[in-house]
């Protein structure tokens, strides 16, 4: 087991290890409390038995973005009040994002704050969302709009779950792996994780158990670096908002529906291409290799969507201000500037 201390207002460590699924259950379930378990229906499908969760101590949660809302997160809070949980209790979110930022928000007001431990089990959680206490629900304003930062107690990353993760899910996470390429060298890292996703691109394409692992480690260590100095989004921490400006209206124009987030972020991260070109901030070199490398992992263009609608859309986003829509644009090799437009 290998462990990265994440070094932020509350402290804690995530555990990176490859073992059998029910020998993880001894390490998440907590001895002598009490606890709620928020589990994705497809974590639960394939490995409900494995994990073997007392039923009244389970709350299944529907897969999709869209079931990041207030109806799940007051029954969750509502089972919880039913389980007599107190402050010295857990909550465990086991799944992808959805799972963590609804679990974690629902964590953060549960009496002020109650212990909240995540197992993420797709990729994007694993290499994002479950590191750097970002937690929320959308509406129907946009994504991510109700929310607060709260750190987990613990994670707990098994990269034996990705061996089951549909393709159009591990692509998703792909696409913020790929992002953390683009701004390593803001993220003070020295992997050089762009030539990785290049030479490793067979490997990771067929899940090399190994280049996974080595790959949610450079990941991860990128995210501890920029969240231990801004930890709650003052300024650097926008870097890692790379695509995602113009990524999250794609998402809210269809819907959460059409696109997984990583296909929203690759198609963002094109976007900001194009713009950093026309104000002359990237060349075309810089943009010719960024679309080579993501066509290298089969990312498809996206149709052209309504210029009113996304603009509407992007205002509407919470790094927006009344002066313009704020973009994290590239520049040079794995840099990005953050630019008002």
């Amino acid at each position: 087991m290998s462990e990265i201390r994440v070094n932020t207002s509350k402290a804690y460590s995530v555990y990176i290890e490859s073992e059998p699924i029910e020998s993880l259950r001894k390490k998440f379930l907590p001895e002598n409390s009490k606890y709620l378990a928020v589990i994705s229906e497809k974590v639960e499908k394939l490995y409900g038995r494995l994990l073997n969760i007392p039923k009244s101590n389970k709350y299944v949660l529907k897969d999709g973005e869209e079931q990041k809302n207030f109806k799940n997160y007051l029954s969750i809070l509502d089972r919880a009040f039913k389980l007599r949980l107190t402050r010295k209790d857990s909550f465990i979110a086991i799944g992808g994002g959805v799972v963590g930022d609804l679990t974690g928000f629902a964590a953060s007001t549960y009496m002020r704050g109650i212990k909240y431990i995540q197992v993420p089990t797709t990729l994007l959680a694993c290499v994002d969302s479950s590191v750097g206490g970002k937690t929320a629900i959308n509406t129907k304003y946009g994504k991510n709009l109700i929310g607060c930062f709260y750190q987990p107690d613990v994670v707990y990353i098994n990269p034996m779950f990705l061996k089951t993760l549909d393709e159009k899910q591990y692509k998703s996470g792909l696409g913020e792996v790929i992002k953390y390429g683009f701004i390593e060298k803001n993220c003070f890292g020295d992997y050089n994780l762009l030539n990785f996703l290049s030479e490793k691109q067979t490997q990771i394409i067929n899940r090399d158990e190994k280049t996974l692992s080595d790959l949610i480690h450079i990941c991860i260590n990128l995210k501890k670096s920029v969240t231990e100095r801004d930890e709650r989004e003052a300024d650097l921490r926008r870097v890692l908002n790379f695509g995602h400006t113009f990524g999250h209206a794609i998402e809210r124009i269809t819907n959460y529906k059409k696109y997984t987030h990583g296909e929203a972020v690759v198609e963002g991260i094109r976007y900001a291409f194009e713009l950093a070109l026309k104000k002359g901030m990237a060349d075309e070199s810089y943009r010719f290799f960024a679309l080579d490398l993501i066509k290298k992992y089969g990312y498809k263009e996206l149709p052209k969507f309504d210029t009113d609608k996304m603009n509407n859309l992007m205002k509407l986003d919470k790094k927006a201000n009344s002066s313009g829509i704020c973009f994290v644009l590239p520049c040079e090799y794995a840099t990005v500037k953050i630019c008002e437009i």
